[in-house]
């Protein structure tokens, strides 16, 4: 049985291979240049969703097409010496693609690094057409990174929502999973929650924890962080102690909740008891990190939660 890790963790995006070039969102002539360059690799966005790869690890990129400058772009940076367009088309157009969730299992580092950045301005247009302060349709502005509203003059940014994600342990070392109520099946995970405005992460570390399961916690120590854009999140990544161990569930969020040794969640996921998160996931990091290695299950693309 492999031990605790006792060091922090790698994670996926953001990848340092991905210059994003901020500075280059304000050339006005920005997509006419680049669209103008066949060495300007483009990446068709559909909503959740990009080309699929064959079963590869690399993203379907293509060269500039004419019809591209009527479309909804995205200047995305540059890897590996070449810059990187995304193209925002209709969530139900046709085409083979794949959500990030599975496809995330199998890209390189770098294309994740692209795929998550994509997929989370892509969602982030498809919710700001109008502008929240007055109602008003909003134009797309600095290379697809601002919508500006030409009614009330206001300028809105993608917004990130920070969350926080923990491996709870006992006194026994012990690790807490929960099932929440929107899981799918036998699906279990660490506890997570967003943070709350004028709060510290450490504060709402301990306050989500409590909350959904009742536990009170000390000790929070962070471990990583990682993108998520479902909707919008940066997932903070902790451990903690708890200084009890029972447990009240907060009905409305959470299904089911259990202690593990790690003979017990080996077993428990060998059988079918329990499915943890992707590993593409910051919870499956952390988990494992517990763990003290991998655990191997079935199917470790497929998502806990249900389709909405």
């Amino acid at each position: 049985m492999p031990a605790a890790s006792q060091t922090g963790f790698d994670l996926l995006p953001d990848s340092p291979s991905l210059d994003r070039r901020s500075l280059r969102r304000r050339d006005p002539e920005l997509f006419a240049t680049l669209l103008a360059q066949p060495s300007t690799r483009v990446l068709d966005v559909y909503g959740d969703r990009l080309p699929n790869l064959d079963g590869g690890s690399r993203l379907q990129f293509r060269e500039p097409r004419d019809g591209d400058r009527d479309e909804l772009l995205i200047y995305l940076g540059a890897t590996s010496g070449r810059e990187v367009l995304a193209v925002l088309r209709p969530h139900e157009a046709e085409m083979p693609a794949d959500g990030l969730r599975h496809l995330g299992m199998r890209l390189t580092a770098d294309d994740v690094a692209i795929a998550v950045t994509a997929t989370a301005i892509s969602r982030w247009h498809a919710a700001n057409g109008f502008c929240p302060r007055c109602g008003q349709p909003t134009e797309v502005a600095e290379a697809g990174w601002v919508r500006h509203c030409p009614s009330c003059g206001r300028d809105h940014y993608p917004r990130t929502d920070p969350a926080v994600i923990m491996a709870v342990l006992d006194d026994d070392d012990r690790l807490l999973l929960g099932r929440g109520q929107n899981f799918a099946g036998n699906g279990m995970s660490v506890l997570a929650g967003f943070v709350e405005p004028g709060e510290s992460l450490e504060t709402a570390v301990a306050r989500e924890v409590m909350e959904e399961v009742g536990v009170p916690v000390v000790d929070a120590q962070f471990l990583g962080d990682q993108p998520w854009p479902f909707p919008a999140s940066l997932m903070v990544g902790y451990t903690c102690r708890a200084t009890s161990t029972e447990l009240t569930l907060d009905p409305i969020e959470i299904a089911a909740a259990r202690w593990f040794t790690r003979p017990e969640l080996a077993a428990a996921v060998a059988n079918g008891e329990v499915r943890l998160s992707a590993r593409l996931s910051i919870a499956r990091h952390l988990i494992e990190h517990w763990y003290g290695g991998p655990i191997d299950q079935p199917d470790d693309g497929a998502s806990l939660r249900r389709a909405r």
